[in-house]
């Protein structure tokens, strides 16, 4: 990390010292006891089971340096000598003042990412074509929530040129938040689809959200968007630039010549309405990617970047798990899409197995979540894509098991469809009693239903 003084943390909270302490300095910030080392702040956050605040003492135990909290509840005998106890109006506020204050600091070039699917597909493309020029940093796992985003900040320092965070949201209000801490300099839309439309309502409010990620643009910087999105596509601002990348409509930066493979994609690119013949190969799976890498390109092209550097990148993505991880068997293969789902990203990973060569296709498909009241038709339409795209058998578990039935019958009626309450006994029926050398597997659902036990599950059984 970068060096804050003590005095520079107190008031980049709106701090208050309320019990001080022998200060010596500090290593880290940490919001977990757990993981709480010697010299760390620790700050005390709260959410709706838990109250970070009851472990003020058990941090100044582990050696916390500064324990900032919004709630005393604690005991003055519980403290160390060597932790100074900071008041502020709200922790979680403070987690994200304090990292905008130490973003502030840094001379790193941010380039932030939203989109309701493709997210974290999209960062990994843009770190690994940016990586072939400079030194990058990207978005741990699943950090890229008001209390994640924050904890990458501190992992920044200046010898990094280029840092690509995911940016995330299930309500109002959260990206610009983010985007208030981290200050892109450049930002990514990948895409304006249903997923939280259960909370915001419509796409046209899960546009505003998304579009907080420019709520502290100027002139100077950078909005990359996906034209083949409607309402992307509309999009128009003099407020900063856009620019635009696409297969299907026109935009600055488009793809021809596709290729799409069972695990690989192939395109050339077009820049500014010319075709460059500059071809590209990606090792990922899925029409939707070629999108996501041309979303990389632009940013590759912003930063000055030659296409051959570009090209080099992208030989080096590594892709973040349980997203599209294609796993080939001896006796047969394994789609493991488990991380999250809407109806877009069900399609998309449905046209991904039609394109495999495959003996039959079977898709193990869970709930989507927060689709609000339309989710019995969402859940349904999941059902019809899959009876009109080559799914031999359609297995469903979860609240919304007869909804994809409804669907799959309702154009394949002789179509094998079959519900289970457990995945203990999907396994059971796929291993012992239907599957076959040559079929191949996909396996999604929203992150809830925990559906890589699942693709764990087959993928060990896949070369037996």
């Amino acid at each position: 990390m970068e060096y804050m003084s003590f005095e520079e943390i107190v008031n980049s909270v709106k701090g208050k010292v309320i019990l001080p302490g022998k200060y010596n300095g500090y290593e880290n910030v940490c919001t977990d006891t757990r993981k709480l080392k010697k010299g760390d702040i620790f700050i005390a956050l709260k959410g709706e089971n838990f109250n970070g605040n009851e472990y003020a003492g058990q941090a100044s135990e582990k050696g916390a340096a500064i324990c900032i909290v919004d709630e005393v509840r604690f005991n003055s005998d519980e403290i160390n000598e060597g932790t100074t106890i900071v008041q502020v109006g709200n922790g979680n506020r403070a987690l994200l003042d304090l990292a905008e204050f130490y973003k502030s600091k840094l001379h790193v070039k941010i380039i932030g990412i939203t989109g309701s699917a493709g997210k974290t597909t999209t960062k990994d493309i843009i770190a690994a074509v940016l990586g072939a020029k400079f030194k990058v940093f990207k978005t741990e796992g699943n950090f890229n929530n008001q209390i994640g985003l924050p904890h990458m900040l501190f992992k920044l320092d200046n010898s990094y040129e280029v840092a690509v965070l995911e940016m995330g949201m299930n309500s109002k209000g959260e990206i610009h938040n983010m985007a208030k801490a981290a200050r892109p300099d450049i930002a990514v839309i990948t895409n304006v689809l249903r997923a939280h439309i259960g909370i915001l309502g419509s796409r046209e409010n899960i546009l505003k959200a998304k579009l907080e990620i420019t709520d502290f643009f100027s002139k100077d910087n950078i909005l990359v968007i996906n034209s083949d999105n409607d309402l992307l596509e509309k999009l128009k601002d003099d407020k900063f630039i856009i620019k635009r990348v696409g297969v299907e409509k026109p935009a600055d930066i488009s793809a021809y010549d596709l290729v799409v493979d069972e695990d690989s994609i192939g395109f050339k690119v077009c820049e500014n309405k010319t075709e460059t013949e500059e071809s590209f190969a990606v090792n990922l799976p899925g029409k939707y990617n070629i999108v996501n890498s041309l979303l990389a390109v632009a940013c590759g092209r912003l930063l000055n970047m030659t296409y051959e550097e570009i090209r080099r990148g992208f030989k080096n993505i590594k892709t973040t798990a349980l997203r599209m991880e294609i796993f080939k068997g001896k006796k047969f293969n394994i789609i493991n899409d488990s991380y999250n789902a809407n109806p877009e990203s069900m399609e998309a990973a449905i046209d991904v197995l039609k394109d495999f060569k495959s003996n039959r296709r079977i898709v193990v498909l869970g709930t989507m979540r927060e689709l609000g009241d339309a989710s019995y038709k969402m859940h349904e339409e999941v059902g019809r894509y899959a009876a009109k795209n080559n799914v031999d058998l359609f297995i469903a578990l979860g609240d919304h098991a007869e909804d994809f039935k409804r669907g799959f019958k309702s154009i394949n009626k002789n179509g094998q469809f079959m519900l289970f309450n457990k995945q203990e006994e999907v396994l059971d029926f796929l291993l012992n009693k239907y599957i076959k050398i040559g079929d191949t597997v996909l396996v999604k659902a929203s992150r809830v239903m925990k559906f890589e036990t699942i693709a764990e599950a087959l993928k060990k059984n896949s070369s037996c």
